[in-house]
């Protein structure tokens, strides 16, 4: 029965197909709206947490001052950090792994006939670690170039590509400003933050020697934290918050006047506010299949209208008001389920057109498609029930004198 039924629903779509393939078009955009929405904003949480996590793994940045609530979130100003502190930090607290100091300014990078604005950047061997960041050649900074302070320098790739192009830049010297440093090595490539800075655009320098040579001070703009995997960086993050305290106010109870922020928690913010945004536009996308639904108990009341004499003669020769029901509701779900399956293929290209777009990974979500799926079925027996319950409930006499 189940399959006779199919087969007088599919003929009769078949009979219109022009009418059929509009009333399905409310449904198409919806599958494919929601479907787009959500794997373009999978892509974008997946990438937003990607990027954070390639500044580091388990990564805690120390700063003076603290963010000031409101428009704008100034920092307030507060005593530089010194290298007693960054020791501190290293020998005080349990389960750090590695601690490395910085202090940056932009500066003019010079080789030959060649200049490129930069960010000269102090600090020490441990911040390859404490960033995960491998050299894609050449070496860190020796024990004894850190204590002299010698004018060693590892290449960003961005600079080395501005300042060397195709040619090996390791034991050439540049200048910075109008100092002369070595080129020991060049970091592989990170590409842009999620904040929209290029990563790779940088030289690094031995810490001492930018203190004596460049900033002229013995201050330290930012300290990172690189905690020990399988350690909570909340922990860490207070510990450090109590020792900072400590050495600053001398254990008196006044507000803070540095901040310690926990990467983990801006990935989880990020992450969260994308999924947010996700969740809300494909809200908005799932009001094209209610309007899709609309459209189909609009067209399945046509259809019981202009086939009035058709059911009048199916009641009768015998059939029952059941098996009308059913054939209606039939026909309204296959028109559903094939908007579902066009809207699915329709979604899918529009995603990864967009992802290509956006330069964000495809994330394939089964579970959207599937729920799309079957959602677009169940308007189909929503809005479909009304007008086949009509066509049911006629009066065979009636129905027979229709013109």
């Amino acid at each position: 029965m189940m399959g006779e039924t199919l087969l007088l629903a599919l003929r009769a779509i078949r009979r219109n197909v022009l009418r059929s393939s509009l009333t399905i078009l409310g449904i198409v955009i919806g599958v494919a709206a929601v479907i787009a929405m959500v794997t373009v904003g999978g892509g974008a949480t997946v990438q937003v947490a990607r990027e954070i996590s390639s500044l580091g793994s388990n990564l805690l940045n120390v700063r003076p001052g603290q963010l000031q609530r409101g428009p704008g979130g100034a920092r307030q100003s507060a005593r530089p950090f010194e290298m007693h502190d960054v020791e501190a930090i290293g020998h005080e607290v349990a389960g750090v792994a590695a601690v490395s100091p910085l202090a940056a300014k932009g500066m003019l990078a010079i080789y030959a006939n060649t200049n490129w604005t930069t960010t000269a950047t102090g600090t020490d061997s441990a911040y390859l670690q404490v960033r995960a960041w491998p050299l894609a050649q050449g070496r860190s900074f020796s024990e004894a170039e850190q204590r002299a302070g010698r004018m060693a320098c590892i290449l960003g790739s961005t600079v080395r590509d501005k300042l060397f192009g195709a040619q090996d830049p390791q034991g050439a010297t540049i200048r910075l400003g109008k100092l002369s440093c070595e080129v020991i090595g060049v970091l592989g490539s990170k590409g842009q933050s999620s904040f929209g800075a290029d990563q790779d655009d940088l030289v690094l320098l031995p810490l001492r020697a930018f203190q004596r040579r460049i900033a002229g001070n013995q201050y330290v703009d930012t300290i990172l934290v690189s905690a020990r995997d399988g350690v909570s960086t909340k922990r860490v993050q207070g510990d450090i918050e109590n020792l900072l305290r400590e050495r600053r106010h001398g254990g008196n109870k006044e507000e803070n006047d540095f901040t310690v922020f926990d990467m983990q928690q801006v990935v989880s913010t990020l992450t969260g506010t994308t999924r947010t945004l996700t969740a809300l536009l494909g809200a908005v996308a799932a009001v094209s299949l209610l309007v899709g639904g609309i459209g189909i108990m609009n067209i399945m009341l046509v259809s019981v209208t202009e086939r009035t004499r058709e059911i009048g003669i199916r009641l009768a020769i015998g059939a029952m008001e059941h098996e009308v029901l059913l054939q209606f509701l039939v026909e309204a779900v296959v028109l559903s389920l094939f908007g579902g399956l066009a809207g699915i293929v329709l979604g899918l290209g529009a995603a990864a057109g967009g992802v290509a777009l956006l330069n964000v990974p495809f994330v394939f979500n089964g579970a959207i498609v599937l729920v799309a799926f079957l959602f677009s079925g169940a308007v189909g027996v929503v809005f479909g029930y009304f007008p086949a319950r009509k066509a049911a409930q006629l009066d065979p006499i009636e129905a027979l004198r229709h013109e």
